[in-house]
């Protein structure tokens, strides 16, 4: 006997069939709306989302055939069983609906037996190739989130990727993984799909009763209604009390191990607006998460054993007056955060910096006090720069700062600030003559039609220093 809530929807023309129909089908169990006639019938598939349709052939107004090549054709209804209902020959009935792609036939006047076998048949096969279906996509969802997890080395981009991933898959629009061990009251964000930017977020986890269960549990916790479970009846008392409105809906926070030891939590929720999370969601984002582990404890294993041979890489890489990156080093690394930001569709600047009037010290002052400078001003752009950024020497007296996830007017901010710096600072070594210098800057942010590789995105930056030198120095242009 099938649920109440298995729907059936009959379209049909004849009134006293479609009665005994919606009889015959409401006492053994199963819930039916009418569309008579086949009048209105997408409207009514998208309105009931029915598991079977019982559709008539031969209407007065519509051809059921030419309605059932409709529906076949839309995606929407491809796997959704089709019993056509016909008084036309057999033969003919059958071989026309089977070739359009209904699931069965039956001829009128049918036998009660029969067209319930038929349609409990038909339903039970229809939800085992949705269901099939959903494991396939589940299925192709993880290898690829998988396969682009394993593409990156690096943890950090590894966790951003699987935020992201998952958040789509489920079609959420909040994700994010939370590093926190059994016993932290407090817990680091170290990515979230809703904030591609954020890094290493500090959050207290009383106020995440979820995640404060997971990490000390070691086990999954759904909240399926935020409004009404009780893991979170404390918090809700402190919204009460300070008016604060919590968008949040339902959350899943997950634990995870590297190297056998818990280590984070997996933390998905839903708004309002999303549907809410369920054990179904929960489990496949368990599934991943334990997947990916292993590629993130082989970036880690691989960060450790390369460790030494990237400090002599970084010898290699440094300009040794400034302690900058050096060109070489800055070319592969604005190649790679140019990919990064194509990949991810993120905002990339880069600013290009020189020193105006430069000879003039040297020849006044001598190459030991022009050096001395350029230390300086390498010095002064590594301690104003994030940590994210990229700092380079990129030959003479120009220098280079990559900025990733950053927009123009977030660098022209920057830049005006590095600018201030250096016309205000007195770069003579103590007990000597005061030594002024100051400084164009150039801006060039990706995306730009123009930029097709790191060179033409120097280029770019290029031509933004020339106007800014032509324009009278000490400038910063874009």
């Amino acid at each position: 006997m099938p649920g109440t809530a298995t729907r059936v929807l009959v379209a049909d023309d004849d009134a006293s069939l479609v009665q005994t129909l919606t009889w015959i089908l409401k006492e053994n169990g199963y819930e039916v709306a009418v569309c008579p006639g086949g009048d209105g019938l997408f409207a009514k598939l998208e309105e009931i989302k029915p598991a079977l349709l019982l559709l008539d052939i031969m209407m007065p107004k519509v051809d059921g055939l030419q309605l059932l090549e409709r529906l076949k054709q839309d995606e929407r209804y491809r796997d959704l069983p089709v019993l056509m209902v016909s008084s036309m020959p057999p033969e003919e009935a059958t071989v026309r609906a089977l070739g359009l792609g209904a699931a069965d036939f039956i001829s009128k006047p049918f036998r009660v037996r029969e067209l319930l076998a038929r349609v409990e048949a038909h339903i039970r096969v229809g939800r085992a190739l949705a269901q099939a279906r959903e494991e396939a996509r589940s299925r192709a969802a993880m290898v690829d989130i998988l396969h682009e997890v394993t593409d990156s080395l690096k943890p950090d981009e590894m966790y951003h990727i699987l935020a992201r991933r998952v958040a789509r898959a489920l079609n959420i629009s909040k994700c994010s993984m939370v590093l926190a061990k059994p016993g932290d009251q407090q817990g680091i964000v170290v990515a979230a799909y809703e904030n591609p930017m954020l890094r290493n977020l500090q959050i207290e986890l009383a106020r995440y009763p979820e995640i404060r269960k997971a990490v000390s549990t070691g086990r999954l916790v759904l909240v399926e209604d935020v409004a009404t479970d009780p893991l979170y009846e404390e918090e809700r008392r402190r919204w009460e009390r300070e008016e604060i409105k919590v968008p949040t809906r339902s959350a899943v926070a997950l634990p995870f191990w590297m190297k056998e030891q818990q280590i984070g939590v997996f933390f998905l929720r839903t708004t309002g607006d999303d549907p809410p999370l369920t054990r179904a969601d929960a489990q496949f984002a368990e599934t991943v998460i334990k997947t990916a582990v292993s590629a993130i404890e082989k970036a880690y294993d691989f960060e450790s054993a390369v460790s030494d041979k990237q400090r002599l890489e970084k010898l290699a890489s440094t300009d040794a007056l400034t302690g900058c990156m050096n060109r070489r080093a800055l070319a592969e690394a604005l190649a790679g955060e140019l990919d990064r930001a194509r990949r991810y569709n993120l905002a990339l600047t880069i600013m290009l910096a020189d020193l105006d009037r430069f000879k003039s010290i040297n020849d006044t002052r001598g190459h030991i006090a022009g050096d001395s400078v350029l230390r300086q001003v390498g010095e002064l752009l590594r301690r104003e720069a994030r940590s994210v950024d990229l700092v380079a020497r990129y030959g003479g007296e120009e220098f280079v700062v990559v900025m990733p996830e950053t927009s123009t007017q977030g660098a022209a901010i920057f830049a005006e600030r590095v600018r201030s710096r250096v016309q205000n600072r007195d770069f003579a070594d103590p007990g000597d003559d005061p030594v002024r210098v100051t400084i164009s800057i150039g801006l060039a942010t990706f995306p730009d039609d123009r930029v097709h590789s790191a060179d033409s995105f120097v280029s770019l930056a290029d031509q933004a220093l020339y106007r800014a030198k032509n324009e009278g120095r000490n400038l910063v242009r874009q």
